[in-house]
């Protein structure tokens, strides 16, 4: 009679199969989960029999994530054979990872060595960007290629470090999408692992997700009360020009946990939920690196690059991203968010609205046309279109509603064309700009609008 095989999970088959050698890490030898205990619930929701359909881990640096990835990676080919893709930002990048990742995985696992034939063998269907194994195909390529994340459907999609992904690929759209989009046939099976260092608040990829996500937190005990939170580093304190002497302070009862007290701590800590996903097979992971295990990033170390990064801001963002896991807020004067959106009106868009006063312009230049925006200097905006003018620099467009008169200039050389302006004043119903060829520097025309929209253009001399 024979057995089905067992159903593992992510990190029961690492525990059993995957070797580190010396050429990926830095601890070779067995995998051992109690290295880093709070990977293990990241993998196991990797697992085929999790419910989950997209695993989010927002994370600083040196906590051992990169090789959860890979050990998914392993589990699909030995274990649960399918189509799988792997994205990372760049093509360029993507043969890294195979050169530095997945070879010594294939190589040193000896599970894998026997189902992935070497890239040297004949007809191997072992390459630089595809690796084939009987039941499926893992497929490497960088987010920067709309043809690689569009090349195949995939059941597993392994997504890393996706802040530093083009915001638009081959103007196809967003990579993860492109991506997502190549394992809806799967249905309820596909699976979806998004990785990341965070980047720039509100423009980050992987802290959009996160919050999108139940926003999961590594709970840990305090070794003198028992309290159980998740560590921030407000609490890491030491003596100025000290930092030998940092302790981790209990929220609870402020006692000082020393670094040979993590590993303790670790062992007896849990992921807990913060919030409500908004999916709810979406989970959210998010740890930093005050969670590295001992012998990695100590908090020592941690608070000498808190105090080498004061003063140079580039530093400080740094910090927060690779070693808190956390975003970096833009420094900058702005109005109230709240008062701006309580001053929105609606407008059609194209048409200039009575009551403006000041219209300005910008062109972004094509081969064959400049598409220009106007904004109103206390309305809305209007989308203005200058046709046939190659070579078109940036140009400004004032216009006067209470006076109807329009001024266009530009400050580079361009061919004969037009530009069209659509007003609600009767003064200006339409009026139109003719663009002459100039030297460098001279403002381009003048028209003087009259009502009903006919104009007279003046020569192209300064206004």
């Amino acid at each position: 009679m024979l057995r089905p095989p067992p159903q593992l999970t992510v990190s029961e088959w690492a525990e059993r199969h995957r070797m580190l050698g010396s050429r990926a890490s830095a601890e070779p030898g067995f995998w051992r989960t109690s290295r880093t205990p709070y990977i293990k619930d990241v993998m196991d929701t990797l697992s085929a029999v999790h419910p989950a359909r997209r695993v989010v881990l927002m994370k600083g640096a040196s906590v051992g994530a990169t090789e959860s990835g890979n050990n998914w990676l392993g589990y699909i080919m030995h274990h649960v054979p399918a189509p799988a893709l792997a994205v990372q930002p760049t093509v360029e990048l993507a043969k890294r990872f195979s050169r530095q990742r997945i070879d010594p995985l294939l190589e040193e696992t000896p599970a894998l060595r026997e189902r992935v034939a070497p890239a040297r063998a004949r007809d191997s269907g072992n390459t630089m960007l595809s690796k084939e194994f009987p039941g499926g195909i893992l497929v490497l390529t960088g987010a920067n290629s709309a043809v690689g994340l569009r090349s195949m459907t995939a059941r597993f999609l392994f997504l890393d470090e996706v802040d530093a992904y083009p915001g638009d690929v081959a103007s196809e759209g967003d990579p993860i999408a492109l991506a997502e989009a190549r394992a809806r046939t799967f249905g309820w099976r596909r699976k979806a692992f998004l990785v990341s260092t965070p980047t720039i608040s509100s423009r980050s990829r992987i802290e959009r997700e996160y919050l999108a996500s139940d926003q999961r937190r590594f709970f840990v005990p305090c070794p003198e009360c028992g309290e159980m939170r998740w560590l921030r580093f407000e609490r890491l304190l030491w003596e100025k020009d000290a930092p030998e002497k940092a302790r981790y302070h209990c929220s609870a009862c402020d006692y000082p946990m020393q670094e040979h007290d993590k590993t303790a701590m670790l062992g007896g800590g849990e992921w807990r939920a913060t919030a409500q996903s908004q999916d709810p097979q979406t989970i959210g992971f998010h740890i930093s690196a005050l969670y590295s295990p001992v012998g990695w990033l100590s908090w020592e170390q941690i608070t000498r690059d808190w105090e080498a990064a004061q003063g140079k801001p580039e530093d400080i963002k740094t910090f927060k991203n690779n070693v808190l896991g956390e975003t970096w807020q833009e420094q900058g004067e702005a109005p109230d968010w709240e008062r701006l959106v309580q001053r929105r009106e609606d407008f059609s868009m194209g048409v200039v609205p009575t009551g403006a006063l000041v219209l300005t312009a910008g062109a972004a230049v094509r081969r064959q046309s400049a598409a220009t925006r106007a904004r109103q200097s206390r309305r809305t905006s209007a989308r203005l279109t200058s046709q046939g003018i190659p070579g078109c620099q940036p140009s400004s467009l004032r216009a006067n509603v209470a006076s109807p008169r329009v001024t266009a200039t530009s400050a580079g050389r361009s061919r004969a064309g037009s530009v069209s302006i659509r007003t609600a004043s009767p003064a200006m119903a339409m009026s139109s700009v003719r663009i002459s060829p100039t030297r460098r520097g001279v403002p381009l025309a003048r028209l003087i609008a009259v009502p009903g929209g006919k104009a007279a253009p003046c020569s192209s001399a300064a206004t």
